[in-house]
């Protein structure tokens, strides 16, 4: 009995040092990427091996790093009209989306996206795309972390080279170069507009195939942008 009872507090004592040791090392790894650029995200690294394994047909990874003065500021207002309108302003959460979520689903009706820019970093960067309590536990302290560690522009910096534009495509540089053969520093705002449409389900709707609900969300996300100020909005983020 008293030799089972060393076991499961060794056990427990493992577990415990383990789950210290992942959560400094990834303090570490968010304060390290306030300055240094994230080399790929736990989403790329899934869609990379999915691919492999599955032999995906025609599947090529895209990526290619802008910094912030590189990256065209109708792209910046674009991702934050769709995404995230009170980004400059919240911590990290946007608890009226959340309310306002929360009430859809006692409805009944259809859930709204209630997610961060913020939060989705987060998971993009560190979890796995599947949704589970477990998950958003970890999300929410991974985004309190970063909010913490990074200023707002580098956390749209960030959000603008990791997020996923069509099947392995990851960031505004290699989207704009794979659907307009331009830089994306000379994104338009029909462009940015396009391209943050298709931010929900980047792997169902095609920035170079449009549907016409697509196209209708293009147009409510540029005309979110005129009314937010255009890239006024987020030009003077620090």
């Amino acid at each position: 009995m008293a030799q089972g009872r060393g076991l499961a507090r060794r056990l427990l004592r493992g577990v415990l040092l383990g789950i210290a040791g992942w959560a400094t090392v990834t303090v570490a790894v968010i304060i390290a990427f306030r300055w240094i650029n994230p080399p790929f995200t736990a989403f790329m690294l899934e869609s990379r091996v999915h691919a492999l394994v599955a032999r995906e047909a025609g599947y090529e990874f895209r990526h290619e790093w802008r910094d912030w003065g590189q990256i065209s500021k109708e792209a910046a207002v674009a991702v934050v009209a769709s995404e995230d309108q009170n980004f400059p302003f919240h911590r990290g959460f946007d608890f009226r989306q959340i309310d306002r979520a929360v009430q859809e689903r006692q409805h009944g009706r259809r859930i709204r996206g209630a997610s961060t820019i913020s939060q989705q970093v987060a998971k993009n960067l560190f979890l796995w795309p599947a949704q589970s309590w477990f998950r958003k536990g970890l999300e929410a302290g991974l985004t309190v972390l970063i909010e913490a560690a990074w200023s707002k522009r580098r956390i749209l910096e960030v959000y603008l080279n990791v997020a996923e534009f069509g099947r392995g495509t990851y960031g505004v540089q290699a989207a704009s170069r794979r659907f307009f053969r331009k830089d994306a520093s000379r994104l338009t705002a029909p462009d940015a507009a396009l391209l943050a449409a298709v931010l929900p389900a980047p792997r169902r709707l095609k920035v170079d195939a449009p549907s016409r609900y697509l196209l209708r969300r293009q147009a409510w996300i540029e005309r979110q942008m005129a009314a937010l100020g255009g890239p006024s909005y987020v030009a003077e983020l620090r």
